[in-house]
């Protein structure tokens, strides 16, 4: 009954501080942000590393000025604490993983799509391993014709967890580039085509 109870405590808490501090972070810190020159009006999937999520909404409020997005997110505790993060941003959620009894989750993310929100996915989560690409993001986009676009956020200085996604956390009063890729067509890929082609653009500002 006690962990039951510290585990709700921590679940509101732990978003909360973390909502504040990246609020904190982004507004100590220069930005600058990098966007492609013809931004779709159709919904995207919009993908970025594991270790890179923490300052990706900012960088989907310049890509939307109008939000409407939902970020697919593990179940595990870590993703609940993320999900409870991405809503004080008003993004919503979608729970599951796409490798991981994956097929209600590709359905609601499917369904998504077609009432016109864009997804958020990283393609190595929720447990790698780091770097590597989950077929989930390139059944959703050639099912539902959508282009991807790869977020990256690319501190000046940060730390960087000893997790197995070696989570960065950029410092306080640093440099923050931002950088959305220009949509990236998958449709008539096979999926390891596809997948290098996602991989490659991921990986050009990862640390």
């Amino acid at each position: 009954m006690r962990k039951r109870i510290l585990r709700r405590l921590s679940l509101w808490i732990v978003p909360l501080v973390g909502a504040l501090l990246i609020r904190f972070i982004y507004l100590t810190s220069r930005k600058y942000f990098h966007l492609p020159q013809v931004i779709p009006s159709e919904s995207v999937i919009f993908a970025c590393w594991h270790g890179d999520l923490l300052m990706q909404p900012y960088l989907y409020y310049q890509f939307r000025s109008i939000p409407k997005a939902k970020v697919l997110i593990s179940e595990h505790f870590d993703g609940q604490v993320i999900a409870g993060i991405i809503r004080f941003f008003k993004l919503g959620t979608i729970h599951g993983s796409t490798t991981r009894g994956g097929a209600k989750v590709l359905i609601q993310g499917l369904k998504a799509l077609s009432d016109g929100y864009d997804i958020g996915i990283t393609p190595d989560g929720p447990k790698g391993p780091r770097y590597s690409v989950s077929d989930g993001v390139v059944i959703m986009a050639q099912k539902r014709h959508a282009k991807v676009v790869v977020f990256h956020c690319h501190p000046s200085r940060y730390w960087q967890l000893p997790s197995w996604d070696r989570f960065v956390v950029p410092k306080p009063f640093g440099v923050l580039d931002f950088y959305a890729s220009e949509p990236i067509d998958v449709e008539g890929l096979d999926m390891e085509q596809a997948k290098g082609i996602i991989k490659e653009n991921l990986m050009k500002y990862a640390l």
